[in-house]
């Protein structure tokens, strides 16, 4: 059996004093109770039936709350050291390369750093 929420429990209470402040306000009041002994229960039904309407009234479960707003928050740039160098950086490199006072080609050239 799944087990009962609080609300659920008061909800089930109330209606229980409800129907028995119904029933005890509908036995007829006797001669041996007097005018005070009408008054009395009359003004216990009323209080107890103005409790629970209340309760009943105000019990409902509040709205939901709005969604959350997404804040984008924006990371701090994070330096990275190059790697070491093993040696020296080498690359091709196209250069002229004259052949007599006239005449030039060019020629691919390894250049290290």
């Amino acid at each position: 059996m799944p087990a009962l929420s609080f609300s659920v429990l008061a909800r089930k209470g109330v209606c229980a004093s409800l129907l028995g402040a119904a029933l005890l306000s509908a036995v007829p009041a006797q001669a041996r109770d007097g005018r005070n002994g009408a008054l009395i229960g009359g003004a216990a039904a009323g209080v107890i039936g103005g409790l629970a309407v209340g309760a009943l009234l105000n019990g409902a479960a509040p709205p939901p709350p709005p969604p959350a707003r997404r804040v984008y928050v924006e990371e701090e740039p994070v330096y990275v050291a190059p790697p070491p160098r093993r040696g020296p950086i080498c690359h091709y490199e196209r250069r002229k390369v004259w052949l007599d006072e006239v005449e030039f080609t060019y020629r691919r050239v390894e250049v290290c750093e």
